[in-house]
């Protein structure tokens, strides 16, 4: 099989390449930009499989299809799932949100795998994956969601809170007025829900509130450290692989 990846920054890249590597997958080209990229598909055999980025140095990914025909399987590698995944979905493409592990890699592959020759010839409708991207609020997301509190339901504003958070195989969310509640929705299910310039998931644990945000510190490994208003039950911290994501989030 053979594999090139675009990813605009050089270190998420070469750790990528060496999760293909971890399972016996050789990527041929790291590619770092929308010039790089079209410059390189235009001299050489296009690849079976794409690891795509989508906000590149020089713009948003899209554009190399737009200049290249291109027949290759795409994985997207995103930190924006929250607005563009049900696009995904709608066109059968394949995502990873960041930060990836081996674990992503290895189910991305056997899907990818799984799916052929069915992956071959993809068509992609890129105009409705960039009107999500550039106008989130073109999809609807929830004002409130309802938690069970002994026999009865609650319902909880979405202003309301400060967090989602995982622990111990439970999804709690987390008020402003310093109350936990278990949900019945994952992590992952929670990102058709929620307004994307509110919410951002900062790692596999959690999703914070931007207007929740106390105050943001340097963190060990070039991590951010978030203090919330009332959340003080764990550090929340944004994983290194997120901190340039989370920066532009927060303009």
């Amino acid at each position: 099989m053979r594999v090139i990846i675009i990813e605009d920054e050089k270190p998420s890249a070469r750790r990528l390449q060496r999760l293909l590597q971890s399972i016996n997958i050789e990527a041929e080209a790291l590619l770092h930009s929308i010039e790089e990229s079209i410059e390189w598909f235009k001299n050489n055999v296009h690849p079976d499989l794409i690891f795509l980025d989508i906000q590149l140095s020089d713009g948003l990914s899209f554009e190399i299809f737009e200049t290249i025909e291109i027949k290759s399987a795409i994985i997207f590698t995103t930190a924006y799932d929250e607005y563009a995944l049900q696009a995904f979905k709608l066109n059968s493409i394949d995502y990873l949100l960041k930060p990836i592990d081996e674990e992503d890699i290895a189910t991305a592959v056997s899907k990818y795998k799984a799916r052929l020759p069915i992956t071959q010839n993809v068509s992609l409708n890129f105009d409705d994956i960039k009107k999500l991207l550039i106008d989130p609020k073109a999809k609807a997301y929830k004002k409130r969601l309802s938690v069970k509190v002994g026999q009865h339901l609650k319902l909880i504003n979405i202003d309301e809170i400060e967090c989602f958070y995982s622990e111990n195989k439970g999804t709690y969310l987390h008020t402003k007025e310093g109350r936990n509640y278990l949900i019945d929705k994952s992590l992952e299910e929670l990102r058709d829900d929620l307004e994307p310039n509110v919410f951002f998931r900062i790692n596999r644990k959690f999703y914070v509130n931007i207007n929740a945000i106390n105050d943001i510190v340097s963190y060990t490994n070039s991590r951010l450290q978030i203090k919330l208003h009332s959340y003080k039950e764990s550090d929340v911290i944004v994983a290194r692989e997120r901190v340039r994501d989370f920066k532009k989030w927060l303009e």
